[in-house]
């Protein structure tokens, strides 16, 4: 069996065109390698004369990639990810019983941290890292083992296992209703005061897709409040500022304990759904231990069966999801 050498371009080639896919520019692949934009040129050039076809389309001032270069890119990108994965986790000294898991803030504050005692009862010795932030890690390239994240469940980065779907309602505070009379429907429930929170991703359930799941989506709104972090829309609901949007496995310690109360009977089930997301690759122990926590979490505390649910199905709004 000939090795590598003879199956492969130059690696430094290889290199120089992945950067510059990635940057989808020359000149930000020089400045990346701290390489002049001649010698990318040169390079992708070389690559493209062994290969015997062009990875890129040169149009004014862009390229643009070429369905090969579109599948070497993606090949590359992985390949390199795990690449310094490796040697990251090798030149680190990082403890090989350490799990890192990335979660949106909203997940790591109202499910994730709440429960997670139960995991280092469960496994002591594991030594637990939790990254919080509401933009996706990359997990080809960030030092993180597990991501948990809400969508169509399909990401380039990893191998996605469904964790659980999430139903959608309007909550608010107890006395928020106290000096408020409680909306008798849908389109009453658009003239209280409404808080609102910016999508994080494309799969976010807004009141615009809530509203118009139940046919008021084109009637007026009065969102008095609207905050950068979910989180911050549920502390608000909970001050009695108004009614926020709130996702049943997120609040549903907030409805236990009486902080937040539903306001309507009414309630979306999105396409989307959590995902637990793993690299590529074998993962290593404290991965499988963390997975098989997670989901005896989950098959634990399934939301209650809820009354004039809809489905979010092919004539519900585009994207209708949960950002969460």
């Amino acid at each position: 069996m000939s090795g590598f050498r003879r199956q492969l371009p130059s690696m430094t080639a290889l290199v120089v065109f992945e950067a510059a896919a990635r940057q989808q520019s020359f000149t930000r692949a020089a400045v990346e390698l701290g390489i002049t934009q001649a010698a990318v040129s040169r390079q992708v050039q070389a690559l493209e004369s062994s290969l015997g076809f062009p990875l890129f389309r040169r149009m004014h001032r862009a390229i643009e990639l070429t369905e090969p270069g579109r599948a070497l890119a993606a090949s590359m990108s992985e390949a390199l990810g795990i690449v310094a994965q490796t040697v990251r986790t090798i030149t680190s000294g990082r403890d090989a019983g350490e799990l890192t898991i990335s979660a949106t803030v909203a997940f790591s504050h109202f499910w994730l941290l709440p429960k997670v005692s139960s995991f280092r009862r469960t496994d002591p010795d594991i030594k637990l890292k939790i990254v919080t932030q509401d933009p996706s890690v990359d997990l080809l390239r960030d030092e993180i083992d597990v991501a948990i994240r809400y969508g169509d469940g399909n990401w380039p980065d990893g191998r996605a296992i469904l964790l659980f779907g999430d139903d959608v309602f309007p909550v608010c505070s107890p006395d928020y209703l106290a000096q408020r009379s409680a909306p008798d429907c849908v389109a009453d429930l658009a003239r209280h005061n409404l808080i609102a929170s910016d999508a994080h991703e494309p799969t976010w359930v807004d009141w615009d897709h809530w509203l118009g799941a139940f046919g008021h989506g084109g009637e007026r709104k009065n969102i008095t409040l609207s905050c950068n972090f979910y989180t911050d829309a549920l502390y608000a609901a909970m001050r009695g500022e108004g009614i926020a949007l709130g996702w049943h496995r997120l609040v549903d310690d907030l409805l236990q304990r009486g902080q937040l109360v539903r306001v309507s009977v009414e309630t979306l089930r999105p396409r989307s759904a959590y995902y637990v997301v793993l690299k590529h690759g074998a993962p290593k122990a404290s991965v499988a231990s963390f997975l098989n926590w997670i989901r005896t979490e989950a098959d634990a505390t399934p939301p209650k069966p809820l009354e004039n649910s809809l489905f979010a199905n092919e004539n519900a709004p585009s994207g209708v999801g949960g950002g969460a």
